[in-house]
């Protein structure tokens, strides 16, 4: 098990990245005006009042390769890593700047996975509680990173929807994965993992709510891609345990809101990718919390996650074989307290708001207020 005292870079690649973007966000913010990349209030998805710039991504990517190119032994899957993350910043900044149609922006993310995937970053065997290890064909591992890849960039771009949320929960990734990926003597996944965190960390100084600059697309796909591509090289080719579990916990939030949108458009017949206010941030305001309370409620409970995998990593059940009561009881209570969160947003945001009538009256004002700014 590595520890940060084997392994100092890590800490000072968080710190490098952090103190990039905090210095870089502003001027990026500036040019992003003088290009006209703004975005307007009124747009279907978002909530902001103001224009606000965009093409976050820029900095974001600035402050992950200085620390990565410094630190970072870049070869093998990480040149290809960095590669690809260079390639989904391309492609969202020109997205952000001009408009891609949705085709053309999965053509762009579709090359970012292949070019990780060709330069060996690959979810070649995976271990499941209950089903031991699993070996996949080479074809078929190819395809499942491609599908993983593509689904994480997009599922965090449909999640930045709200001031400073998709920077934050991608903080909370981006530090959980360098401490499991430590755990399991994947430094430079470790490493990697920490500048992501470090720069996301820095972003949130600048995009918190009320948000001075957005990440668009340039900064989503970055930041999903890297997730992505971390989350196979740093769990799911180390880990002897539950390597699909600790990826799925940690970035759950962005699973369970796209699952849950994509669900409501297949049932109700809508077109997949088209913008609207279902997602759980906007469901949030529908029952009349503001912006800041609602990405604390979600912040929590990804932290709650972020716990559980945690405690699956640290704290099995059957250390040497036999039972611990000690991890047992300590994991099952994390596990319990995010099972109970994850409950009660599900409750607070579908049976709640129909219940109360309080809350559904804020909710229709909510609605209404949002129908009068995009008028």
């Amino acid at each position: 098990m590595d520890t940060l005292r084997d392994n100092p870079e890590v800490v000072w690649g968080f710190l490098v990245a952090l103190g990039v973007v905090l210095l870089l966000t502003p001027g990026v913010g500036r040019f992003a005006r003088i290009l006209g990349v703004v975005d307007q209030p009124g747009e279907t998805r978002r909530v902001h009042t103001h224009p606000v710039p965009s093409l976050g991504g820029i900095a974001l990517l600035l402050g992950i390769f200085v620390p990565a190119l410094a630190f970072l032994a870049l070869d093998g899957p990480f040149r290809g890593i960095l590669l690809g993350a260079a390639i989904a910043t391309t492609v969202g900044a020109i997205d952000d700047f001009r408009g891609l149609p949705w085709w053309a922006k999965l053509a762009g993310q579709l090359s970012a996975a292949g070019v990780a995937v060709g330069f060996g970053v690959t979810v070649d065997r995976f271990t499941f509680p209950g089903f031991g290890s699993q070996e996949l064909p080479e074809w078929a591992a190819g395809a499942a990173t491609l599908i993983w890849v593509v689904a994480i960039m997009n599922m965090v771009n449909f999640l930045d929807g709200m001031d400073g949320l998709a920077s934050g929960i991608c903080a909370i990734a981006g530090s959980t994965f360098a401490v499991i990926g430590l755990s399991l003597g994947a430094a430079d996944a470790a490493l990697l993992a920490a500048i992501v965190a470090g720069a996301c960390f820095g972003f949130l100084r600048h995009n918190f709510y009320p948000a001075r600059i957005f990440m668009g697309d340039s900064g989503a796909l970055l930041l999903g891609f890297l997730l992505a591509t971390l989350a196979v090289e740093g769990l799911v080719k180390t880990a002897a345990l539950a390597t699909l579990v600790l990826p799925l916990l940690v970035l759950a939030i962005p699973i369970i809101d796209t699952s849950f949108v994509f669900a409501k458009r297949l049932k109700y017949k809508q077109p997949l990718y088209e913008a609207d206010r279902t997602h759980l941030h906007h469901r949030f305001m529908n029952i009349g919390f503001s912006q800041a309370r609602a990405v604390a409620y979600m912040y929590g409970w990804c932290v709650l996650l972020a716990a559980a995998a945690l405690a699956t990593r640290f704290l099995p059940p059957r250390p040497r074989g036999d039972w611990d009561l000690s991890n047992s009881l300590v994991a099952g209570g994390v596990a319990l307290a995010a099972l109970a969160a994850s409950v009660y947003i599900a409750y607070l945001l579908e049976i709640i708001k129909l219940a109360n009538p309080r809350l559904r009256r804020r909710g229709e004002q909510a609605q209404a207020e949002a129908q009068r700014r995009s008028a």
